[in-house]
């Protein structure tokens, strides 16, 4: 199968040839026909198998066979959970429409947004915005969304996750009632389905994988220990293995500005990347996360969806998620695009109910081992500051002492260099 096989105009093909791609993955086979028959989609893809482009390229394809009107209005909202996923879905449209007349921005909040006015009121036919920002500015008559032909709720599961679903039915209200609507998700749970179900026309239900799976190549590991010891063992795996670019996931806020702090007086480079922080915050760290001036990026679950991080070679959830699904989402930003990655999990005592929920959601059981030096007490002590001193509930595979940390790692740090690749991805 050949982009020029889907049936995109000369102009998309151009752009997509200048970035060196000729072979789209699945979810791009599945989904860019039906989307160009303008039929209501609801797609379910792992993150990191090119989904963002599986709608971006036809909506341009659709959009671009009329003319704009002298005074645009916006003709597509795509909506997003997150700055970083707006901001990436943004960089993801100027590429492929960089041969076409076709207008677009990005608003959200954290940022001032007298900018984002002006450019409104240029013109613009696609509009990604996340929901705070998008209804300000539909109360302040900034913005119109009239004329919007086709609507893209992306990230649906994690935005209603993060409490978007009255403001989804707010933006829902503020638009023609015919229209195409694209619905992508990284899961399919009950609360999708209801939200695909009042506003979806009889849509065609494509999926790349199986629901709530994680991609094929990522190698799971789980390391049991204490939890006031999961601080040294970090380190301890980041430098002994040499690691870079490593993803380090924490359940708060203050937990991640603390480790990052240890990590820096440890001597490795690191920044904390979170809802207090400012967006230029946010920004610079994960620019020098992706050019390897900083070594290890210190999220909380905000950072799980939309950061665009090429080849990352290693997660670590330094504590588990308390839903299950949330693990999915982390560890997707790695064992992306084809490439093999390692997802890290440090499970203390507190934990393991959460551990065997994981396990229940994704039908595998994890591999786990201790680390010499750091066997665990069975005294944990997690963030409310009870002790609990039962025995861990389940037998550890504890390697030999020349075990080393990283399970079938052989080296430690993995070389990002990797040849070209023929299977175009999309950038997510």
């Amino acid at each position: 199968m050949s982009f020029e096989k889907l049936g995109l105009n000369d102009h998309l093909l151009k752009a997509i040839a200048e970035k060196g791609y000729t072979t789209p993955s699945p979810i791009q086979q599945k989904a860019i026909p039906h989307i160009l028959q303008q039929k209501d989609v609801l797609a379910s893809a792992q993150t990191g198998t090119g989904k963002t482009a599986g709608f971006t390229l036809p909506m341009l394809h659709l959009l671009s066979k009329r003319p704009p009107e002298r005074r645009r209005q916006i003709r597509s909202l795509i909506l997003t959970p997150t700055r970083e996923l707006a901001a990436q879905i943004y960089d993801n449209v100027k590429e492929y429409s960089t041969h076409l007349d076709i207008r677009s921005t990005v608003i959200f909040g954290g940022v001032n947004q007298n900018p984002q006015v002006r450019t409104l009121r240029q013109g613009v036919d696609i509009l990604i915005a996340t929901p705070g920002r998008l209804l300000d500015l539909h109360n302040q008559k900034a913005l119109s969304l009239s004329h919007v032909e086709i609507l893209v709720l992306d990230e649906a599961d994690r935005m209603l996750d993060m409490g978007f679903l009255r403001d989804i039915r707010k933006v829902l209200d503020l638009m023609p009632s015919k229209r195409q609507n694209l619905l992508f998700s990284a899961t399919f749970s009950k609360e999708i389905k209801k939200l695909a179900g009042s506003f979806l026309n009889n849509p065609v239900l494509v999926e790349a994988t199986p629901e709530n799976t994680t991609a094929e190549k990522v190698s799971h590991k789980v390391y049991f220990v204490d939890q006031q010891q999961k601080t040294d063992v970090l380190i301890k795996l980041i430098s002994e293995g040499d690691w870079s670019q490593v993803l380090v996931f924490t359940r708060t806020k203050h937990r991640a500005n603390r480790l990052s702090q240890k990590l820096e007086k440890e001597g490795i480079s690191s920044a904390a990347i979170h809802g207090n922080k400012t967006q230029n915050a946010r920004t610079k760290a994960l620019k020098g996360f992706k050019e390897n001036e900083l070594r290890v990026l210190v999220a909380t679950d905000i950072a799980a969806r939309g950061l665009d991080i090429p080849l990352l070679p290693y997660v670590i959830n330094f504590e588990l998620p308390n839903v299950a699904e949330d693990y999915v989402h982390r560890i997707g930003r790695t064992g992306r695009a084809g490439e093999s990655g390692d997802a890290i999990s440090l499970v203390s005592e507190d934990e393991m109910a959460y551990l065997r929920d994981i396990e229940k959601l994704l039908g595998l059981k994890i591999d786990n081992e201790t680390i010499p030096g750091f066997e665990p007490t069975g005294n944990s002590v997690p963030e409310d500051g009870r002790s609990n001193s039962r025995p861990f509930n389940r037998r550890s595979n504890q390697k030999g002492g020349n075990a080393k940390p990283g399970g079938n790692r052989s080296g430690g740090g993995r070389s990002n260099s990797g040849g070209p690749r023929k299977e175009f991805k999309g950038r997510r």
